[in-house]
């Protein structure tokens, strides 16, 4: 089979519309298919419903020790963008390669595919991986159960380096995160009645107001040494959709909002989440005493551990070793690096572009941005061989 470059790679991805709500098994099924035309054999971990699957592969001594390269197959929608151009088709212009999933992240994972075909033609001293994973775009729900799969099928490898794009810099930590969806549950009856009623929208402020609270003392509280590079450098709460209500002159039935945690490295995300949960419960009780068909349900949709910056680790030696950068960031988002962490894996995000760019209309990649992470990946396979 010919040996495409990163390029040609990358043209095949973004041709795949590989949206979190629909399937990624095309862009599966071309990956498996072109690393065996390399004599790679891929492993697939299923979704529940199969129809979305992780990949994973191996080149290289059968050894632990080495690298997993770690990319997500997944894009975010096009629905209602103006793109100057068709977004499932890379466009060159400008020195920039334009298309869905350029920058976030099928540019770091062509690049990814590329060094494991190259490594396969290469003598190794240690090994190389890739894990291409889902429903990133959902809240990183795909990797954990494709970390275990990796974990009982192949060697642990060392360093995984998670691709997102940083401008090829280095990135040490990010926040923790989770969410929830929130279904506040009233009682109907006409405003001028209200103590006999219970407004589901005014039940749901209450618990905003919490939130706005939360926000308030953690941002009075002294910063500690983990959070000091985030900005902001504590902990947040957020919502950013709500509805609810029939009329302005009745008391709403049915309130639903999504709230979300970003939480620094060291506190815990789970501790963050009971909280929520112990107020929502505390809210639902007295709800009740008005109304028993009231309360509030809470289904929490992710949970994503932070990444916390290692001292002396290897995947963020390694990555110094390739790029000759010193310096080091962190991020408020969250990426799969805190789940291959939280995993025994050594992590690092480093990959190109600029997150900026990342679920835009017109996304695009820098070309410059490219070809440095083109060169980052030939240091690598030679560092490996």
């Amino acid at each position: 089979m010919t040996v495409l470059e990163p390029r040609q790679i990358l043209d095949r991805l973004v041709a795949f519309p590989t949206i979190s709500r629909d399937s990624n098994l095309e862009l599966i099924d071309w990956v498996e298919g072109y690393l065996a035309g390399h004599g790679i054999a891929a492993r697939r971990h299923w979704n529940e419903d199969r129809r979305k699957a992780a990949l994973f592969a191996h080149v290289g001594p059968w050894q632990p020790g080495g690298v997993v390269l770690s990319g997500h197959s997944d894009v975010v929608p096009v629905d209602g963008q103006v793109w100057a151009s068709d977004p499932w088709e890379v466009t060159e212009r400008d020195g920039r390669l334009f298309g869905r999933g350029t920058c976030d992240m099928k540019g770091f994972v062509a690049l990814a595919i590329w060094a494991l075909v190259e490594a396969q033609g290469r003598t190794l001293r240690r090994p190389l991986q890739i894990a291409l994973s889902y429903d990133e775009e959902l809240g990183c729900t795909g990797a954990p159960p494709m970390i275990a799969a990796m974990q009982s099928t192949l060697p642990q490898a060392a360093a995984a380096l998670i691709g997102e794009p940083t401008g090829m810099r280095i990135v040490t930590g990010h926040k923790g995160g989770t969410g929830y969806r929130v279904h506040v549950r009233g009682f109907e009856v006409h405003s001028s009645l209200l103590p006999e009623g219970v407004s589901a929208i005014m039940e749901a402020a209450r618990l905003i107001h919490w939130m706005n609270a939360q926000n308030e003392a953690n941002a009075a509280k002294p910063v500690t040494p983990l959070a000091a590079g985030f900005r902001p450098s504590y902990t947040t709460l957020h919502s950013g959709m709500i509805a609810g209500g029939t009329a302005h002159n009745i008391t709403a039935a049915d309130c639903r909002f999504v709230m979300e945690f970003r939480v620094v490295p060291g506190e815990s995300v789970d501790a963050w989440a009971a909280a929520l949960e112990a107020e929502a419960a505390r809210m639902a009780t007295a709800m009740r005493a008005v109304r028993p068909e009231a309360g509030v349900h809470l289904d929490r949709f992710f949970a994503v551990p932070p990444l916390v910056p290692e001292t002396a680790g290897t995947a963020e030696a390694l990555v110094r070793q390739l790029t000759g950068e010193n310096g080091s960031g962190v991020v408020s988002y969250g990426t799969e690096a805190g789940q291959f962490q939280a995993a025994g894996y050594s992590a690092v995000i480093c990959g190109p572009g600029d997150i900026a760019q990342a679920h835009q209309a017109d996304e695009y990649l820098e070309l410059a941005q490219f070809q440095a992470g083109h060169g980052f990946m030939q240091r690598l396979v030679e560092s490996l061989a």
